[in-house]
């Protein structure tokens, strides 16, 4: 079967007729100012090098040349051959921490880097180790939501994440049990493959069990990993235009990275608990993934079309090589010969 890559190009055939059109304009301007000279066979004889028909030859050397090329753009391909593919690895999902205390800053220092944008940054790289891994997305606070459900996209995946914020979740607390939960229901139906969940979030959860849902995931042959933002010592909450977020009685509110909970968490779901704001976060995560066996997540099957464009490129060479020998002047050994007017001694003698 022929088709073309790139079919759009083939409009650029439409120009031939009009450069023949244009160039007969041309001609049909040059033999009338020819007339200025007198009869046309007068003129002629003046320039008995030019040939009227060498001129036409040239220019069908020429466009045939341009479609050549015009064709040559459009990627021609003739015949095809199916590749199958197979993708190995394993199934993540991950549950962000959506909650207000996430946009306090996740270091000791006020004005540090948000939780938030800690999150962002370390499961960015987290994806990018993931690769031919399945990923998923959830955002939580006081309740859970699927933001993208598990795919292999990864370059979708850190699109989803981008676009995490605060404002997400309507309801706010921390139900980090009710993250895992809908984690566990948005696996595959695939009992090959190896499962686990990563939760980032300051471990301030108050609304679940965490830890008996993470025990819940192991027993089901799913690995909870968590990842700790913020720190022990806490930050204030800004709500914008240089703003603090108070309680019910007018106090400043500071929330605090627990650390504990998180931990319980991580055993309790046979993973492991990691610093967010450790230089080696991205890279424990991984060794710990990296456990976990890899199995078929399913066959890519795709074809792969001929490339015909040399054929064509060394006709366009061809006719160029061509074009270069032909000339607009008349053959030397045809000049002596007149096949369309008599010879003007022969009409005498008659």
């Amino acid at each position: 079967m022929f088709s073309f890559g790139n079919p759009e190009y083939l409009y650029l055939l439409l120009l031939l007729p009009v450069i023949v059109a244009l160039y007969w304009l041309a001609r049909r301007a040059r033999s009338k100012n020819l007339k200025i000279f007198g009869q046309r066979i007068v003129a002629d004889e003046l320039m008995p090098d030019v040939s009227k028909y060498k001129p036409w030859i040239k220019l069908t050397l020429e466009l045939v040349i341009v479609a050549l090329i015009i064709v040559i753009l459009a990627r021609p391909r003739a015949g095809s051959k199916t590749e199958v593919t197979k993708v190995r690895g394993i199934e993540v999902m991950l549950c962000v921490d959506v909650s207000n205390s996430m946009l306090a800053s996740s270091t000791d220092d006020p004005k540090g880097v948000s939780r938030m944008q800690r999150t962002k940054l370390v499961m960015e790289r987290v994806i990018d180790k993931l690769r031919d891994d399945k990923i998923g997305l959830i955002v939580f606070a006081g309740n859970a939501y699927t933001q993208m459900p598990i795919t292999t996209d990864g370059v979708s995946a850190k699109m989803f994440l981008n676009e995490i914020s605060t404002n997400m979740v309507p309801t706010q607390g921390t139900a980090i049990g009710a993250a895992i939960k809908l984690a566990m229901n948005s696996f595959t139906d695939n009992d090959k493959s190896q499962k686990a969940i990563i939760v980032i979030t300051d471990g301030e959860n108050h609304e679940d069990d965490a830890v008996a849902m993470a025990k819940s995931a192991k027993e089901k042959g799913i690995q909870v990993n968590v990842v700790g933002v913020g720190t022990v010592k806490g930050s204030q909450i800004p709500i914008g235009g240089g703003q603090l977020m108070k309680d019910d009685n007018g106090n400043v509110v500071t929330t605090r990275l627990n650390e504990q909970m998180a931990q319980d968490i991580a055993t309790a779901g046979g993973g492991v608990y990691v610093p967010g704001n450790a230089s080696d976060a991205v890279s424990t995560l991984n060794d710990q993934l990296q456990k976990l066996a890899k199995s078929d997540l399913k066959s890519v099957v795709y074809s792969q079309h001929n490339e015909q464009f040399p054929v064509f490129a060394w006709l366009a060479l061809l006719f160029v090589v061509i074009n270069v020998f032909v000339d607009e002047s008349k053959n030397s050994w045809l000049r002596k010969y007149n096949f369309f007017t008599k010879d003007n001694k022969n009409e005498k003698d008659k």
